[in-house]
């Protein structure tokens, strides 16, 4: 797989999770109670649309650095907050505006600075110690769901689903799963990074909720997503040699701390608000 198709899959997961953000809301609102919003068509659409994106973003790790991903992925915030517009009427405000096209500069230049990566040879202990980390987070996150802390519980969803892009980028894809699925599964089972990629995913999923739950939408997410994407991307270059293309660095960092900024403005904005609590991703 080229950078350039692995780049398509990280778009394509932005796409996902920021239309499945606004079928949820809507399928949501149009069910009479809970557990029938939970089967309305549209819900179950966005559900689909959230498994696609996430499937995608495991794709595109395979070849490109966390950095890049989670970057990317951090598009969404703009797709929701464009969708809910279109379809929800809701308000767009000036900065929002400028939020979305700084988020679309910042990820043409990310895009740009990201050269393709080989295979990561993770070894065994550093493998142990993100599952380890995943089990860890997930007891943090149990004593916080006994308090209403939101942006603890905001904190503990993002860096969850940090180590669930790192397991995702230290994972080794089986060969030929579909020729062999028997031996493909039990290499799977057999494999640390999987485990703490479910682990930290189911997290992530859990606190991210209690965070709405209890906290306001506009702090909670801009939380989440900075430390979605601040900490796993340190780490992908610390620990798992992400890289960026000569001369590239300093343009690099500057993107991804202005998709940071940007996730925060577009986390207050009234789009983000009218569809967020609908499931629980971050998309």
């Amino acid at each position: 797989m080229t950078s350039g198709l692995a780049l398509t899959f990280a778009l394509g997961a932005a796409l996902g999770y920021g239309v499945g953000s606004v079928l949820q809301a809507v399928g949501a609102r149009r069910g009479a109670s809970t557990l029938r919003a939970l089967r309305h068509p549209l819900y179950l659409a966005g559900l689909a649309c959230d498994t696609l994106a996430w499937l995608a973003s495991l794709v595109a790790l395979q070849k490109l650095p966390v950095y890049a991903v989670q970057s990317v992925t951090a598009g969404s915030l703009a797709v929701t907050v464009v969708v809910a517009r279109i379809v929800l009427g809701a308000r767009l405000r000036r900065r929002d505006t400028g939020a979305i096209l700084l988020t679309v500069a910042a990820l043409t230049v990310i895009s740009l600075a990201a050269g393709p990566e080989p295979p990561v040879a993770a070894s065994t202990a550093l493998r142990y110690g993100l599952a380890v980390a995943a089990v860890l987070t997930a007891v943090a996150g149990g004593a916080v769901l006994r308090v209403a802390r939101p942006i603890v519980a905001a904190t503990l969803a993002g860096l969850a689903w940090g180590i669930t892009a790192l397991c995702a980028r230290a994972l080794t894809p089986p060969s030929d799963p579909l020729g062999h699925p028997g031996t493909a599964l039990w290499n799977l089972l057999r494999e640390p990074a999987a485990w703490g990629l479910v682990v930290s995913g189911v997290t992530g999923t859990i606190l991210y909720a209690h965070a709405l739950r209890h906290g306001a939408v506009g702090p909670v997410t801009a939380v989440l997503w900075a430390v979605e994407i601040v900490v796993p991307s340190v780490a992908g270059v610390l620990l798992l040699g992400d890289g960026v293309r000569a001369g590239w660095l300093p343009w690099a960092v500057a993107a991804t701390l202005a998709t940071v900024a940007a996730a925060m403005v577009l986390a207050s904005s009234p789009g983000t608000a009218d569809t967020a609590g609908a499931d629980g991703s971050p998309g």
